[in-house]
Order: C-alpha cells, then sequence, then structure tokens
C-alpha cells in the first residue's frame, strides 16, 4: 500500500526550494518508486496533475535541457502575441496620449483601466482578460504614473540673476549682525473634525473617526497661518489669522515677529532684509504692503530692504523648505479640531539641525478691499533699486520715532 501522507510531507518539505522542473521529477521518482498506482497516488498526495507525473517520467529517462531549461525548447503554451500578432499594436493605439474628447478614437484616456482596454480588445476580435492586458503593457513600456510638478511656467529672463542678488543682499545683511526673514502665507486651514493629509500611529483597527463632508463650520470657520523665518537663527513665527490674508495683517505679523523675538535677538537693528514671493498680500505691485511697511518703519525706526522672488519661483523662499514643509510633516494625519490645537501643533514643530516655532493667534479683523491712493504713495520714503526697481526696494523712516 502506497503511504500518500509520507509522499505529501516529503514534498512539501522540499517543495518551495523547486522550479517547476524539479518539482515535476521529484513527483515523477515518487511514482516510480511506488510502482502500480503511483502515478494517481502521487498526484493525489502533492496537488500535481496526473499529467505533470506522467511528463515527469518521460524526463527522467531524458537528458537534462541544455541551459539549466526548465521545459524542452518548443514546449509550453505558445505566445498570445504569437497567435496574435496585431494585438501589441492595437494595444498600443488604444493607450497612446490622446486629446480629452478626441471624436476619432476609440478610447479615451480617462477610461484606460485593464477592464475597459480588455473590453475595447474584445470588441475588436481579441481574446484577452484584464491581467493579460496588465501584462502587455509591461511589455510596451506603460506603467500609471502621477503627474509630476517640474514646469516653473513662464520663466523670466532674470530669474537667475535676481537669485544671485538677494544672495548677495542676504549675505551683506548677515555680515553686520542684521536680520533677514523670509515671509509668506501657509495656505487656509478648515477648523474642526475633518481629515487631514497623512497618517498616524494608532492601534490596529482604531481609525480616527473624521467628518465625510470638509464643509465650513461657521463657529470655528477657518485659520490664516502667516509665516515669518529668520535665516540666521533657524526660528519662525508664525501669526494665526481668523479673517482675510490682507497685507496688513503680513505686516503685522513681522510686526509681532519683531517685537516678540527680534528686538532681543538683534539689539542693535537699524535694519530689516525682508525676502517675499511675487504675489499674495506680500506682492510686489501690492500698494497697500508697502504702505503698512511704512508705518512699520516709522514705528520701529528700522530701515526696511525688500526683495523679491520672480513670478513662478515661490518654492525657492526659504520659508517654504525650512519652515512650512515641517509644520505640514508635524501635523500630518492630525485633524485641526481647534484653533489652540493649530497653535499647539505648529509651536511643536521641531527639526534635527534646531529648528524652533512659536505660534500667536491674531483675532484682528482685516478687510479686504483697502485701496491706498497715488497721493498716499507719493508720502511714502521708498527708493527702488537700479537692478528690477518692482522687485527690489527699500523704505525708510519718515521720522526717528521717539522712545
Amino acid at each position: 500500500m502506497i503511504d500518500e501522507h509520507a509522499i505529501r510531507e516529503r514534498y512539501e518539505a522540499i517543495r518551495d526550494q523547486l522550479d517547476e522542473r524539479g518539482r515535476r521529477l521529484f513527483a515523477a521518482a515518487e511514482a516510480r518508486s511506488a510502482g502500480r498506482g503511483g502515478v494517481v497516488a502521487v498526484s493525489r498526495a502533492t496537488g500535481l496533475a496526473r499529467g505533470t507525473v506522467e511528463r515527469g517520467l518521460k524526463d527522467l529517462d531524458q537528458p537534462a535541457p541544455p541551459g539549466g531549461r526548465v521545459r524542452r525548447a518548443g514546449s509550453g503554451r505558445r505566445r498570445l502575441t504569437a497567435k496574435d500578432p496585431t494585438l501589441l499594436e492595437d494595444l498600443r493605439r488604444l493607450v497612446e496620449p490622446v486629446t480629452l474628447g478626441d471624436p476619432m478614437r476609440p478610447l479615451l484616456w480617462v477610461s484606460k483601466s485593464h477592464v475597459k482596454l480588455a473590453k475595447a480588445l474584445q470588441k475588436m476580435g481579441h481574446a484577452v482578460s484584464p491581467n493579460t492586458v496588465r501584462k502587455l503593457l509591461h511589455q510596451l513600456g506603460y506603467g500609471r504614473r502621477a503627474n509630476r510638478k517640474a514646469n516653473d511656467g513662464r520663466q523670466h529672463a532674470d530669474r537667475d540673476a535676481q537669485f544671485e542678488h538677494i544672495n548677495a543682499r542676504v549675505l551683506a545683511f548677515q555680515a553686520e549682525d542684521q536680520p533677514v526673514i523670509s515671509v509668506d502665507t501657509k495656505k487656509k486651514e478648515l477648523v474642526g473634525n475633518y481629515t487631514n493629509k497623512g497618517t498616524e500611529y494608532r492601534p490596529e483597527g482604531q481609525p480616527r473617526r473624521t467628518e465625510v463632508h470638509d464643509f465650513e463650520n461657521k463657529d470655528l470657520g477657518k485659520v490664516v497661518p502667516y509665516g515669518v523665518y529668520d535665516l540666521a537663527d533657524n526660528s519662525g513665527w508664525v501669526s494665526l489669522g481668523v479673517t482675510s490674508d490682507t497685507a496688513e495683517f503680513a505686516v503685522n505679523a513681522i510686526r509681532s515677529w519683531f517685537d516678540n523675538k527680534g528686538r532681543d535677538l538683534y539689539p542693535a537693528a537699524s535694519r530689516l532684509m525682508i525676502t517675499a514671493d511675487c504675489g499674495g498680500s506680500n506682492g510686489a505691485r501690492v500698494r497697500l504692503w508697502k504702505r503698512e511697511l511704512q508705518d512699520l518703519a516709522d514705528q520701529t525706526g528700522l530701515t526696511i530692504s525688500v526683495c523679491h522672488f520672480p513670478p513662478g519661483t515661490s518654492k525657492w523662499n526659504r520659508i517654504e523648505h525650512r519652515l512650512f514643509c515641517h509644520i505640514t510633516q508635524n501635523w500630518r494625519g492630525h485633524p485641526l479640531t481647534s484653533r489652540l490645537a493649530v497653535i499647539e501643533l505648529i509651536a511643536a514643530t521641531t527639526t534635527t539641525t534646531g529648528l524652533t516655532v512659536e505660534c500667536e493667534l491674531d483675532t484682528n479683523t482685516y478687510q479686504k478691499g483697502v485701496k491706498v491712493t497715488a497721493a498716499e504713495m507719493a508720502t511714502l520714503n521708498i527708493e527702488r533699486d537700479g537692478f528690477h526697481p518692482e522687485w527690489n526696494y527699500t523704505i525708510a523712516p519718515r521720522h526717528i520715532p521717539h522712545n
């Protein structure tokens, strides 16, 4: 009597170490050793088809295929592309980049799933499954690709020259121990129990439950983080506004930074350099930005030099990759359930290079659409640089403030 249990144990002990030919030869050797009825018994014990065991018996009596082949030359199922020579070309035509809504194409780019591609090929007379489509796409060199932010848009001819100009000014200010700050507004954030991108460690099977829809909570509203990053001190200050992102709000954030941190860090400061984007509340063409900076200069006695990054280059502003990215990483996966939660998460942001951040709530109301007349602009004590004066300018106090 053939001991199928023993055969099964031997097979399972080495099965994962064998390739297709090795499994076939093992089964054949067991069947031959068992004698009459061995093929059926080995098939039941190993789960291999009887035909596989029988092919293994033939393999035992023949020399091994050359070059370490698993099968003899010419054996195995013919490739689908060999039986259907137009299949690959038809698939390539379906997945080539097309214009959305092009009536001459049988399939739009928005429908390119494996299932839909298989159905389209089947309508063209090809016998193909979604899994086969996946393999053929790989053979053609196609794969799913996400969008990649790489285009800067229209590049200004003096972009690199402005970068060099900003760098030279920064080094000159720092050499004289004068403060240099990078400023910008982080995107508005909904306050409430809403899903925040990213993940956090929680017990298995206990995800944090958040609202299904991101409808603004009228009581909590949104917050506007305006950041000030001190290049020399590697520290950040964030004013958390609750109304609008205006130039008045932006300059008040700089004022708060100077009153709370800058004055102590730079007791001998007589000048301040600001690097900022070309648009937004601190944009190069915003009159209110310049008027509010003039008021700040008058109040503090600081001569304020501003250098704007060229259009389309905001990601080069230091605050983006020295402060904002770390704040985003710190609160990933955490719902911003309250204004206090936002403040605490921002203030808890640190890095291995020593970044520290402070955050303060700004409850002032800032009105949109404030107009600054030409007559008001004429009163500003502003001197524009010879190199791109629209991007580079200095605002000096109109009088010495009384201490």
